[in-house]
């Protein structure tokens, strides 16, 4: 449900959770991160209709963003994996050829939170952004970095997604 001018309304708001992992795309690693994102979006009322697993590849990561937007009609996608340095971490990548533009407010927020738990999280690549009215935000790949970042924007979600769905009220309250 999303609430428009202080209103509830019915809204089913249907989410993907991709894993980018080399290793959970072999069968090698168990998907983590993927079930601790389901269980939180679940529990904030969202619907996950679509679920996979991709190895560390642009094509596979772009082809999977672009299917669950243009053809699924996802409201919302949430990534896990593939947002650090090393070679193999190649979301950002993807993410700029898939995305009309950026959310970089979401982004520096989930950044600035976990600098006041580590200072890894400065080298953090991870992007939020839109792509024809689909919200689609990166996460780190580790289960709790996941689930630490997703509940940083949890709580805007709904006026994120009410936004994207053309609610045209004042954001003031």
């Amino acid at each position: 449900m999303i609430a428009f001018e202080g209103k509830d309304v019915e809204k089913t708001v249907r989410v993907g959770v991709l894993t980018i992992s080399d290793k959970g795309a072999a069968g090698s690693r168990e998907d983590k991160s993927g079930d601790l994102i389901v269980e939180m979006v679940e529990g904030h009322g969202y619907s996950v209709v679509k679920r996979g697993v991709v190895p560390d590849e642009v094509i596979h990561i772009v082809e999977t963003l672009t299917e669950w937007v243009d053809r699924e009609g996802l409201s919302l996608i949430i990534t896990s994996g593939g947002t650090g340095l090393s070679p193999r971490d190649l979301t950002p990548q993807a993410m700029k050829e898939v995305i009309d533009y950026e959310v970089p407010g979401m982004a520096e927020a989930m950044r600035a939170a976990s600098l006041k738990k580590t200072p890894h999280a400065m080298i953090s690549r991870a992007m939020v952004g839109v792509r024809n009215g689909t919200l689609i935000i990166n996460l780190p790949g580790s289960p709790r970095g996941a689930a630490e970042n997703l509940s940083v924007v949890l709580p805007a979600l709904d006026h994120a997604l009410s936004k994207l769905s053309g609610d045209m009220s004042d954001c003031a309250t």
